[in-house]
């Protein structure tokens, strides 16, 4: 018997997967068997201080579930970056029999095992309860201050993302940023500080990649990874990619103002570099959500020598105003979106950028960060040219 904590989309997977598989929550905690010596697989979403989880024992992730029948996988984390790297790979390495999923698309008890390549986006949550299974791959995006809440600090957090490095065997890669040159594992490590180490240890024309940072780092790690594994850079290929929606997506209103949709910045870390290529301009930042208890500072660290105004929303609006006062940075409460978006439309002509960056969850105020980019998006498009 197989029992599972959790019922949503990685549970569900599971049981449609396995014979005889019992699927807990919360509400099942009086009829839970806290003495079983059951294989217990966790869902990524729920937390290691949850009162099942604390009662459980022989836990495992989906990862380690499947992990014998795992063909060569790429693994990719980090705090900022994964989905669209993962979408890079998998868009690069389509011809070559490849599947993506984990912590984006399909669970991996439901990718096919026939695949040549698995690539996989992965989730601190899930390296939490992961125990034996390892990718052969390994990319790391950078670490920054993200699910304190769920982790307990941040120390967890990163040690969590770094877990994979030490399960990894001789003839496997790891790709790493510099920070972690030292750690000790038996794969072979390659490190970088930025895009530049990474075009330069990879043999890598940056020139001929049609993207800008953020994506920049994104694309040069799937370059590397089909370096690696058919030792090609596939430039042709790359620049086809499409970025997804609510990612540095710069959009004009009918005065041909530029306004930038980044709603899918949920941490100071993505915040910092949605505003990277705008920080010549003058900047109307729009702030706020769920920070998840994230040390806010380095965020204003960085924007108190910028041209910015910061436009506060969400739950932790009041924080946000606190911060700005402190760093002497211009703010203005406004709780709500479109109180945002109507006060900077006041002030904004054709030689700045308008953001949504929230450094902050959105699920305080909206279902998604999708759904808060929308309205962002058709509030600007809603403006009136007078």
């Amino acid at each position: 018997m197989i029992r599972v904590l959790g019922k949503g989309l990685t549970a569900q997977a599971i049981k449609e997967e396995y014979n005889d598989v019992i699927l807990y929550d919360d509400s099942d905690f009086d009829s839970y068997d806290k003495n079983s010596d059951e294989v217990t697989v966790v869902s990524p979403g729920i937390p290691p201080s949850n009162k099942m989880v604390k009662e459980s024992k022989n836990i495992i992730s989906d990862y380690d579930l499947i992990y014998e029948q795992m063909p060569f996988s790429i693994w990719i984390s980090g705090t900022n970056g994964k989905t669209t790297t993962t979408q890079m790979c998998q868009h690069i390495l389509k011809e070559k029999r490849s599947v993506c999923g984990g912590n984006i698309g399909t669970p991996v008890s439901k990718l096919n095992k026939e695949s040549k390549i698995w690539i996989l986006e992965t989730s601190s949550f899930t390296f939490h309860y992961t125990n034996y299974a390892k990718p052969n791959l390994y990319l790391l995006l950078p670490i920054s201050d993200d699910h304190v809440s769920w982790h307990g600090s941040f120390e967890e957090y990163e040690k969590a993302k770094l877990k994979p490095l030490y399960m990894m065997e001789e003839g496997e890669i790891a790709i790493v940023p510099q920070k972690y040159k030292d750690i000790n594992t038996v794969c072979h490590l390659i490190t970088y500080k930025d895009s530049d180490d990474l075009c330069e240890k990879f043999n890598i024309d940056k020139s001929q990649i049609n993207f800008k940072e953020p994506f920049l780092l994104d694309a040069l790690l799937a370059l590397a990874a089909k370096k690696i594994i058919f030792d090609e850079v596939d430039y042709e290929t790359i620049n086809t990619y499409k970025v997804d929606e609510h990612k540095v997506e710069e959009v004009k209103d009918k005065k041909n103002r530029l306004w930038v949709n980044d709603s899918k910045a949920t941490n100071v870390d993505a915040t910092i570099n949605a505003i990277v290529p705008y920080k010549e301009k003058k900047i109307y930042l729009i702030l706020g959500g769920d920070d998840k208890g994230a040390n806010l500072e380095p965020l204003f660290e960085y924007m108190k020598n910028l041209d910015i105004e910061i436009y506060t929303i969400g739950s932790n609006f009041e924080r946000l105003n606190k911060l700005a006062e402190k760093f002497s940075i211009n703010f203005y409460e406004c709780k709500i979106l479109e109180e945002a978006v109507k006060q900077i439309s006041l002030k904004h002509d054709n030689t700045g950028v308008a953001m949504l960056s929230p450094a902050a969850a959105s699920l305080d105020q909206y279902p998604s960060y999708k759904q808060r980019g929308k309205e962002f998006k058709e509030l600007v498009f809603n403006l009136r040219i007078f």
